[in-house]
């Protein structure tokens, strides 16, 4: 048996049957052929997981590194990143490099070969935008895939990986196009209001990676000090119509964009007017800072987090009467 604790950002204990940390492809396909018909999980940081229970079956630890750089010119460049690597130290990687595209990314935690899965997001930027095409191993077959940007039907905080093909592939490399000429993003305001207070007119991508950093840093709680996976819950996407209704009872309602005819409305939001934000039940509770997060402050329980998670989806449900969804894996 072999504790999980360290293995999961929420530090939830719990244990697994067989843990084995995968250090090639060559080694992954050996294993799939010699272990036909097993339940696997695979982890990668352990940042958007939570463990109910012990995991009957075999944990296989994404553990293959390599950053390497296939093409470039002098507007771009092709650069394919193993599976197992940490996803904000890519990001700082390419930032010293010039490259530019997944700066508003900086401090995600978790890997570069989960990052796919829920097409990570933050600040008007989502992973799709520069993902070309992912490499992935069959768990069934051993058989090594490519997928391109279209096959991976991404949406918010989805993908083909979180559904159809579930548990289903190893993500072994990821090949993003970055630009070396790259114009920032700073349409979030959170960003272009610190950038103001810098003093930063024509910022570079060094200095939005700089900003986000500073901005998840002061509104989220570090992992290593609070056990937590981040966003909990995804902002819902709602049709205009009913936010509009909302906006006459509560003016101070908030929105992000979305596509036509719909509006994407903060869960955060909608959670801290429901009353939780900062509140704490036995071991667990709604960070202090920001009501997305869900914590655990040592010794709590998968299924603390998640009777704590129902509590707050009814909630909302009857104050707004909007169904939240969950961003985290659970098992």
């Amino acid at each position: 048996m072999t504790d999980l604790k360290p293995f999961n950002s929420f530090r939830i204990s719990a244990t697994a049957n067989e843990f084995v940390e995968i250090n090639s492809v060559n080694q992954l396909q050996f294993f799939i052929q010699n272990h036909q018909a097993k339940y696997f999980l695979i982890l990668g940081g352990g940042s958007n997981v939570l463990f109910t229970k012990d995991f009957a079956g075999i944990i296989l630890k994404n553990q293959l590194f390599g950053i390497y750089v296939l093409e470039q010119n002098n507007q771009e460049v092709l650069v394919k990143v193993a599976g197992g690597e940490n996803w904000h130290k890519f990001v700082v990687h390419c930032v010293s490099n010039g490259w530019g595209g997944i700066e508003n990314l900086s401090l995600i935690p978790g890997t570069v070969g989960a990052a796919p899965l829920q097409n990570i997001g933050a600040y008007g930027v989502e992973i799709k935008e520069t993902l070309v095409s992912l490499e992935a191993i069959d768990m069934s077959t051993g058989e090594l895939k490519t997928f391109n940007n279209e096959q991976c039907q991404f949406g918010y905080r989805e993908s083909i990986f979180k559904h159809e093909l579930k548990g289903k592939y190893f993500i072994s490399s990821v090949t993003f196009k970055l630009s070396k000429n790259k114009v920032p993003n700073i349409s979030y305001g959170d960003i272009a209001k610190l950038l103001e207070e810098w003093d930063i007119t024509v910022p570079s991508i060094a200095d939005v990676s700089n900003a986000v950093i500073r901005i998840r840093k002061d509104k989220l709680p570090d992992p290593e000090l609070i056990g937590n996976a981040g966003s909990f819950f995804k902002n819902p996407i709602i049709e205009l119509q009913k936010y509009l209704d909302l906006q006459k009872i509560y003016p101070e309602i908030k929105s992000f964009p979305a596509p036509e005819g719909l509006v994407k409305v903060p869960a955060a939001w909608l959670i801290e007017q429901c009353g939780f934000k900062g509140k704490r039940f036995g071991h667990v509770g709604v960070h202090e800072k920001q009501a997305l997060v869900l914590v655990n402050y040592g010794g709590g329980s998968g299924k603390e987090i998640i009777e704590l998670s129902k509590k707050i989806i009814e909630s909302v449900k009857v104050k707004f009467d909007i169904k939240l969804q969950t961003e985290v894996n659970i098992f």
